[in-house]
Parts: C-alpha cells; structure tokens; sequence
C-alpha cells in the first residue's frame, strides 16, 4: 500500500487522451490523463463512466445538452449516453470506471 501523489503521476504524462491507470479497487481503475482538443463521439454500452476535473476547464457534450466542468467538480455519464469531450486549452482529469472499459467506447 502507498499513496498516490497526483502531481506527480500528471508529470509523467506527455501525451494526450492517453489516459494512465493509477490505481485499483472493486474491479474499477482510477486513471489521470492530459486533454487538449476535441476527441470523438462514443459512448459505453455497459459503463458509467465518470470524469472529474483537476486543473482546467472540460466541455462534455450530450446528444441533448453541453456539461461545462470546471476544477473540482466531476460528472458521470450513464451507460449507453453518446458523449464528447472537448477541452479548449490542456485540463487534467481524473476518470473513475470498470476496468473493462474500452477509450473509444463500442
């Protein structure tokens, strides 16, 4: 057992959208990752999927509505929701679903 430092894990990120395991618990992954841009609109047929945000600003997009996520705050996505995350300038998020959930979704 250790505790996770999470400056410290963000550091070692270079890439975007890649986002990196950092811990485990009940069949569920905590992930950290960088973003900047636009990804795709997926969606996870048999997960929730939720994101909350460290540094920055993260724009989600639902097929009905716009989230605007500012740090400190977070947002889960219901299983089978199409989504879009967009982050205007780089923000750092904290992702918190089952472990067989697939980036891009179905």
């Amino acid at each position: 057992m250790k505790k996770v430092n999470l400056s410290e894990k963000l550091s070692l990120l270079n890439d975007f959208w890649k986002p990196k395991i950092i811990g485990e618990l009940n069949q569920q992954v905590i992930k950290l990752a960088k973003l900047k841009g636009e990804f795709v609109w997926h969606q996870h047929k048999n997960e929730d999927e939720m994101f909350m945000v460290i540094t920055g600003s993260l724009t989600i997009k639902l097929r009905d509505q716009t989230i605007e996520l500012n740090e400190g705050e977070f947002f889960i996505i219901p299983s089978g929701v199409e989504h879009l995350p967009i982050a205007k300038e780089e923000v750092h998020i904290l992702l918190f679903e089952p472990k067989t959930t697939i980036k891009t979704g179905d």
